[in-house]
C-alpha cells in the first residue's frame, strides 16, 4: 500500500485543524517543524556522505545550511550582533542560553567553522537527526552514566586548561512574544542574537571555576534581560514565560 496518500491526507488534516483553534495551529506547526528536522537531516546526511564520506566536523557547514533554511518557512528573523568575536582565528568554548527546540536555528546562525558540539546521548537515537549529528562530529555524553559523561567533559576541560582558551557566551533574546508552550503560541518573530566579549581563562585554576561560572551566568543574564526588552516582530513585550540563560 502506498504511504504517500496517507502522509498527504495527514498534512491536509493538520492544516484543517490549524484553522480551527490556536492550540491546533501550535501543534500543527510543531509537527511540521519535527517533520522538517527529519527530512532535512536525511537529505543532509546524503550530501555529507557524498561530500566527505563519513564523520567529520567539516560536515557542520552542510548541516548549518539546511537548518538555517527553516527560518524562511516559519517567518523567523535573526539579528546578530558581535559576530566578529567568533570570526577570530583562535580556539574557544561557546556557551549559549537554552529556551526551546528553536535554539538550534539561532546556533547555526553564528556557528563558526570546525566547531565541535556536545549533546546528550539520547539524541543519537533520533533516526536521521541522530545520524546527521554523528556525521557532524558531535560529541555525545550519557547523562545516565556519570563516569562516561565526566570522561568526555574531562577531556574537553583538560584541553581548555592546557590551551587556556577563552569562553564566548552567545545570548538569544526571549522567544515568548512569538513562541510559548504554555499559551500555545507559535507565530513569526525576530530573535536578537548577541555574541558577547570573550571571557579569558588564562592563568585560572580549578579553584577559580565556580567564580568563572558565575561570571558567565551573570553576563548572559544581564544581556538576556536587556535584549529581550526590545520589541519583537508582533510587538509583544517580554512576558512571564521568558526563559533566562540556562
Amino acid at each position: 500500500m502506498e504511504l504517500w496518500p496517507w502522509l498527504i491526507a495527514a498534512l491536509l488534516l493538520l492544516l484543517l485543524l490549524a484553522q480551527l483553534s490556536r492550540s491546533a495551529r501550535f501543534y500543527a506547526k510543531i509537527g511540521l517543524y519535527c517533520a522538517f528536522c527529519f527530512t532535512a537531516s536525511a537529505m543532509a546526511a546524503v550530501v555529507c556522505l557524498l561530500r566527505h564520506g563519513g564523520r567529520t566536523v567539516e560536515n557542520m557547514r552542510i548541516i548549518s545550511w539546511f537548518v538555517r533554511s527553516f527560518k524562511y518557512a516559519y517567518g523567523l528573523r535573526f539579528e546578530v550582533k558581535g559576530r566578529e568575536t567568533l570570526d577570530e582565528d583562535r580556539p574557544c568554548v561557546i556557551i549559549s542560553n537554552h529556551q526551546s527546540i528553536l535554539d538550534m536555528m539561532g546556533l547555526m546562525e553564528v556557528l563558526p567553522d570546525r566547531c565541535v558540539q556536545i549533546a546528550k546521548r539520547e539524541l543519537l537515537f533520533l533516526g536521521p537527526v541522530g545520524l546527521i549529528m554523528y556525521l557532524g562530529g558531535v560529541l555525545f555524553i550519557n547523562r545516565q552514566h556519570s563516569q562516561t559523561a565526566m570522561s568526555v567533559m574531562t577531556d574537553v576541560g583538560e584541553r581548555m586548561v592546557r590551551e587556556k582558551v577563552p569562553i564566548i557566551p552567545v545570548v538569544y533574546s526571549s522567544f515568548s512574544s512569538f513562541y510559548s508552550c504554555k499559551t500555545k503560541l507559535f507565530t513569526s518573530g525576530t530573535i536578537q542574537v548577541e555574541v558577547l566579549d570573550a571571557i579569558p581563562t588564562r592563568g585560572l585554576t580549578v579553584a577559580d571555576v565556580p567564580k568563572l561560572l558565575d561570571t558567565c551566568h551573570q553576563a548572559m543574564r544581564t544581556h538576556f534581560l536587556h535584549i529581550s526588552k526590545t520589541p519583537q516582530e508582533n510587538g509583544a513585550p517580554l512576558g512571564p514565560d521568558a526563559q533566562e540563560a540556562q
